[in-house]
């Protein structure tokens, strides 16, 4: 026991000497230790041994000084080593070293006569402890280098006199059993790598076990064939039956017949690029039972290594996931009725607001009517003046229910749209005209600035000319008298931007993002809101999307707000998701909108 405890002592104490890139795994931090100790002892105690030749005279004590300095240079190969943590490059220069050592000793010594010989072939035996062919190869070549040239010199008598050896033959018999041993030590060095690196092997096989045993989810290894080499205890808690019973293509028996393409794509996929998933149903329960299907998710990924232990190529991880299809299911079906609930309200608008329309219009006419006294003077100016309020308040809810109606009929998908060539100046001046009394009852200048050369726009003129009224009456409506507004156009690479522009009171950052949702107004700072739903930048983004366009806004408290509409120059070759295409009988195109999902 306490000479284990002195071998582990000694051999962490070479661990500071290991090289970073091998710290971390322990079983070449093992044979990286193993080498730095056995070179840099072996180099170091040659080197000590290099005075005890001065004992003998003549040419055996330079003969034996010179090969004594040869292995001193094993220090600095384990030095090497330490430093870099080539231990493949290492085991190439240690053969180096012996083979030189080797060689000049034989040459020393007899040249094919002498006894150094043998320990030519020990040169490719260290190289074996590499687990490489490539190093052992190279070691072997060196090794027959160093005995070409001792061939070679021979064959021109090259060689020198035999140094005389103290002792004879008995020189002769130690070299050999010294050889015997080094041999003998470096089998036995590759019977401990061999028996730790199994034994870490072992460990790691154990360790995987022991996760997929204790799993919740299903461990499996899959062959190239896609049959089951492996499946863990989890599958009893998962489907009810052993494991045995997924071995070979039973898990694929119990795949629902409609997931059996997905299942064996997705196998495909991990064998061949190497990671995959899929969601499929597995049956419950033995057979004959009641079918009961549970919904499952599998990774599926390629790993040699850690599937080699099981005999499979793919490992796979399944968990069950019917709690959470079930929650998808509730949330599909939530949203399903949120939408038709919406869907339900927006008819509910569409056919409230058209039915207001035709009241409104006769509220409007025979006010109309009766402030013009067509039919006689009023007797007070009191009648005269509640005449007009019924007529504006008339005309101011005609203008909500219209807008409600448009903005009913683009989410519900009735909203048509016929696109036309048309000159956008003279639409945007007759919107000025028609904005005209508003903007001088509120005190503020409307002006119409359009680009010079502006080409034909292909859009529906009546949805463009709502879009510039609606985005007009907004910015008189939020500028203080004395104000201007700007309404005007310009092309901007195959678009054309339409803006209105204003000085008035401008919009807070935070209530920018919420702008362009139905019945949504900011109160830009003042304590009352302006009259209004909110509809009309609504209605301004749906119709600018039914074109294929887009709606902005930039605005600031107490500078200004400007919102701009960018519409495709022809938006009959540029359909959007939001339309689908019809042909009139003419041969025009209707785009008509597309239900909101």
């Amino acid at each position: 026991m306490r000479i284990d405890e002195v071998s582990r002592a000694l051999e962490r104490s070479f661990d500071p000497l290991v090289h970073g890139s091998a710290a971390a795994d322990p079983t070449g931090c093992a044979r990286h230790r193993a080498f730095i100790a056995a070179h840099l002892g072996s180099g170091i105690l040659a080197l000590a041994l290099i005075p005890l030749c001065l004992v003998f005279e003549g040419r055996f004590a330079v003969l034996s000084s010179l090969t004594l300095g040869i292995l001193g240079l094993e220090a600095l190969v384990g030095l090497y080593v330490s430093r870099t943590g080539r231990l493949d490059a290492g085991y190439l220069a240690s053969a180096a070293v012996l083979t030189l050592l080797v060689t000049v000793v034989a040459l020393n010594t007899g040249g094919l006569s002498s006894f150094a010989l043998v320990w030519f072939a020990v040169t490719p035996i260290e190289a074996a402890l590499s687990n490489s062919r490539r190093v052992i190869a190279a070691a072997a070549a060196i090794g027959a280098a160093g005995l070409g040239a001792v061939v070679g010199s021979s064959a021109l008598g090259l060689v020198p006199e035999p140094a005389a050896l103290p002792g004879g033959m008995a020189v002769v018999g130690v070299a050999a059993v010294v050889a015997m041993i080094y041999g003998a030590m470096i089998a036995i060095r590759i019977e401990t790598q061999n028996r730790d690196a199994d034994r870490h092997a072992r460990a790691l096989e154990t360790r995987y076990r022991l996760l997929a045993d204790t799993m919740i989810d299903v461990v499996t290894c899959h062959g190239a064939d896609a049959d089951v080499t492996f499946a863990s205890p989890a599958v009893s808690r998962l489907l009810g039956v052993p494991p045995s019973a997924l071995m070979g293509d039973g898990l694929f028996r119990r795949v629902h017949v409609a997931d059996r393409p997905a299942y064996l794509t997705a196998l495909s996929e991990a064998i061949y690029r190497g990671l995959s998933g899929v969601q499929f149903r597995l049956r419950r329960g033995d057979e004959g039972e009641p079918e009961s299907w549970v919904w499952v998710e599998t990774l599926l990924r390629r790993s040699e290594e850690a599937a080699a232990g099981f005999g499979g190529v793919v490992v796979g991880v399944t968990r069950d996931i019917e709690h959470r299809k079930a929650q998808e299911a509730e949330i599909l079906k939530a949203r399903q009725d949120a939408e038709a609930a919406s869907f339900a309200k927006t008819r509910f608008l569409a056919n409230v607001s058209h039915e207001l329309r035709t009241p409104l219009n006769a509220i409007i006419g025979f006010s109309d009517i009766l402030g013009q006294e067509i039919f006689g003077k009023f007797e007070y100016e009191r009648h005269r003046e509640y005449a007009r309020l019924i007529k504006d308040s008339g005309e101011h809810l005609l203008q909500v229910v219209n807008d409600i109606l448009d903005m009913s009929k683009i989410e519900a998908g009735s909203f048509d749209v016929t696109p036309e060539p048309f000159d956008l100046k003279p639409v945007l001046d007759r919107c000025g005209q028609i904005m005209e009394p508003q903007a001088q009852q509120a005190g503020v200048a409307v002006r119409i600035d359009v680009e010079d050369n502006l080409p034909e726009l292909v859009a529906d003129r009546r949805a463009c000319r709502q879009i510039a009224l609606n985005l007009l009456s907004n910015a008189i409506k939020f500028t203080d008298r004395g104000g201007e507004v700007v309404c005007g156009a310009r092309r901007d690479g195959r678009r054309i931007a339409l803006y209105v522009k204003d000085n008035g009171i401008g919009i807070a950052p935070e209530d920018l993002p919420r702008l362009g949702n139905p019945f949504v107004q900011a109160d830009s700072g003042y304590d009352r809101r302006r009259e209004g739903t909110g509809l009309g930048l609504s209605v301004v983004k749906g119709l600018a999307a039914l074109h294929g366009g887009t709606m902005t806004i930039d605005s600031a408290l107490g500078v200004g707000t400007t919102v701009t509409v960018t519409l495709p120059i022809n938006c009959d070759r540029e359909p959007t998701p939001l339309t689908t295409r019809q042909t009139r009988s003419d041969g025009g195109t209707i785009y008509r909108a597309a239900k909101r999902a």
